[in-house]
């Protein structure tokens, strides 16, 4: 196993985490998501933890908080050996305040995650979306009191956009608050969209990169065809929510098959080792629901791709340019041209 520091902390974590969202103990409110029981999640926690893995991460909004409890259970005598990062935002329950990012929310919601995961601390407590009716200043105080009550070791942020992060850490900066040490973010090879502003934000502030769905959902496994994607056995069947192209998605994986076939690897850890050779990426989670996809997904941290195999899937998966990015580099690459015609 890899590890690295979260950020500019010293919070020492796998570049491989294990996502517990797929956790539960009888919510079937999304049945293709919500369906490990606690004796398979034992079991899959305790094959993460024997393959070196010490970062784990769930919500409380994943299956109505049964999956913080069945976490925290399963992790309870190695408590003081792992990183238990949460969130906090989407709707927890019918009560128009029990959502959002008010102060009063997010000092409830704490005390129910932390009786819930089994805990006295949470290492890393993460605003799990934007909340377009609170005031980003109480937010910020909010989870700085948690910080400061020595609930809470580390703040960060998930699905939030470039400059509503780079605002609240001025203001964090401005008013010696709790700062945010990194963000969880979807990035793929199908889903690059982070690459335009969120990244180079995160570097100029020196953010770590935690990523969810690496896998796309399941659709870089390489498992899917054309006709099974409909299948309520699958995730696709009631969790498609990731924009990308289906039919640029397939005739992608067929170009992986190719560089998983020369190292003797599964398409899902070519997925995976592309976004470990990131430099950006601090740790990218699994969210595998059976011990034979773990696995084959924890092997991807001992496959190396060569600068000439990550180079053919960047270009291979490359968004389109967007304002104001196109017209800057055009702008260079005529600028730079015409010197050197000179």
């Amino acid at each position: 196993m890899q590890y690295t520091t979260l950020g500019r902390t010293g919070l020492a974590v796998s570049r491989l985490a294990f996502g517990a969202m797929t956790f539960t103990s009888g919510d079937r409110s999304m049945g293709s998501i919500y369906k490990t029981e606690a004796d398979v999640a034992d079991a899959l926690v305790g094959q993460a933890l024997d393959a070196g893995v010490n970062f784990f991460d769930t919500a409380d909004a994943y299956a109505s908080g049964q999956s913080e409890a069945i976490l925290g259970q399963v992790l309870k005598a190695r408590r003081s050996e792992v990183v238990i990062a949460t969130k906090v935002g989407f709707r927890t329950g019918t009560p128009l305040g029990q959502a959002g990012l008010s102060r009063r929310h997010i000092l409830w919601s704490v005390e129910e995650s932390l009786k819930r995961l089994g805990t006295d601390w949470i290492d890393v407590y993460i605003v799990h979306k934007e909340d377009p009716f609170t005031p980003l200043e109480e937010t910020l105080s909010a989870l700085d009191a948690v910080v400061r009550s020595g609930k809470v070791r580390y703040i960060g942020f998930s699905n939030w956009s470039a400059w509503k992060v780079a605002a609240a850490l001025e203001i964090q900066k401005a008013n010696g608050l709790a700062p945010f040490t990194h963000g969880q973010m979807h990035y793929s090879l199908l889903g690059r969209d982070v690459e335009r502003d969120i990244l180079p934000m995160m570097q100029r502030y020196g953010l770590g990169l935690t990523v969810w769905s690496p896998l796309a959902s399941g659709f870089l496994s390489g498992k899917y065809t054309r006709e099974t994607l409909g299948d309520p056995e699958n995730r696709y069947s009631g969790f498609d929510i990731l924009p990308f192209d289906k039919e640029r998605g397939f005739a992608l994986v067929e170009r992986m098959r190719v560089i998983a076939a020369a190292h003797g690897a599964s398409v899902a850890q070519v997925a995976i080792a592309w976004l470990l050779a990131k430099k950006a990426v601090s740790s990218v989670l699994l969210g595998a629901s059976k011990p034979h996809q773990l696995a084959d997904n924890l092997g991807a941290a001992g496959l190396m791709l060569d600068e000439g195999e990550l180079a053919a899937l960047d270009a291979a998966t490359e968004p389109a340019p967007v304002y104001p990015n196109w017209f800057i580099d055009n702008l260079v690459d005529r600028q730079q041209k015409t010197a050197l015609d000179r």
